[in-house]
């Protein structure tokens, strides 16, 4: 084991990905604190395809590196047992882009959206794809939610009852079939394709959401607006998504954001001269609910303040969240 050193990202071991024995020694190396949390910066999203290839959550990884301090071989061994052996493909494509950092993939970039819905991405930031993943499928992904954190869609006394899988509205629910069905959902993956307009991109294994009524007892915990990115400029162009498994109104709990942000981002926060973000009133931007139908996904610029909202229906909402990115994308 190298104590002091990072090593090669070609170096591989029995599963043959590349990068990640390199992610486990960046991580146990951080861990003994040998190792500077801005040390993970410049690879981050490496990090992250690396695990989108593995079919492993960013959450549950982390918990598991940092909580046993595996050796590799025994990092390899718990892939296997959380989600089986990548895709030999998907090792192959994955290892090229170790190799030759610089390429990039156009080739048949689709074109799945219209002028139409172009014009409204251009000017609003995010754009909705209608019926991308069938109803029926919706609900089979609400049953393994249901079965998993132990409630009954139809019975309100059991939706607040604590599980060590929920923090807050979020269930960190990662490997299913049906997740992996949803999330390579072909007009989806088309829709980033082209709005990235590349075809060498990655599904991430990100998890999935369960967002209660508020009660007298229980409090909408957020998350309340914010960006899931640096707010130093200029703000690089990143896209992220949610899949909406069942129909939600406006009130129900609905994903909110401020359309057309990525216009005003910048004059916005200069105008700040120094001031928090997060001190200022994000709501009064111009945020909006995005009421939409189970199989209905959203994909939005990274830029755009964004958030969960309270739930003040009779109904829970159940969203899946994964998004596409190419392995060179800026956080």
């Amino acid at each position: 084991m190298i104590d002091t050193l990072l090593i090669s990202s070609e170096e591989t071991g029995e599963l043959q990905v590349m990068h990640m024995k390199r992610y486990w020694c960046k991580c146990m190396l951080k861990r003994r604190g040998a190792l500077t949390p801005d040390a993970f910066g410049e690879e981050f999203q490496l990090d992250k395809t690396m695990l989108s290839i593995l079919g492993l959550g960013l959450e549950q990884t982390v918990k598991y590196l940092y909580l046993t301090a595996p050796s590799f071989q025994e990092f390899e061994q718990w892939v296997l047992e959380t989600n089986g052996r990548p895709l030999p493909e998907n090792i192959t494509r994955f290892n090229n882009t170790i190799l030759n950092p610089d390429y990039i993939s156009k080739q048949s970039v689709p074109k799945v959206l219209d002028d139409e819905q172009l014009e409204f991405w251009d000017k609003n930031g995010y754009i909705i794809l209608r019926n991308a993943v069938p109803k029926a499928d919706c609900e089979k992904t609400i049953e393994v939610i249901c079965d998993f954190i132990e409630v009954d869609r139809n019975d309100a006394d059991t939706w607040y009852t604590p599980h060590p899988a929920r923090q807050g509205i979020m269930v960190q629910l990662f490997q299913h079939p049906i997740l992996d069905k949803n999330r390579n959902s072909a007009i989806i993956r088309a829709a980033y394709e082209q709005l990235w307009d590349r075809t060498d991109i990655w599904v991430n294994a990100d998890r999935v959401g369960f967002n209660p009524p508020e009660t007298g007892r229980w409090k909408f915990p957020g998350p309340r607006l914010h960006w899931d990115t640096k707010l130093k400029l200029p703000i690089p162009f990143n896209l992220q998504g949610i899949l909406y498994l069942a129909d939600t109104a406006e009130n129900q709990g609905a994903f909110s954001l401020v359309p057309g942000f990525q216009h005003r981002i910048d004059s916005w926060l200069t105008s700040l001269n120094g001031k928090n973000p997060y001190g200022e009133d994000l709501h009064a931007l111009g945020c909006i609910p995005i009421a939409a139908n189970a199989g209905d996904f959203i994909i939005w610029q990274q830029a755009l303040p964004h958030g969960s909202s309270v739930n003040t229906s009779d109904k829970p909402r159940f969203v899946q969240y994964f998004t596409y990115a190419p392995t060179d994308a800026e956080g």
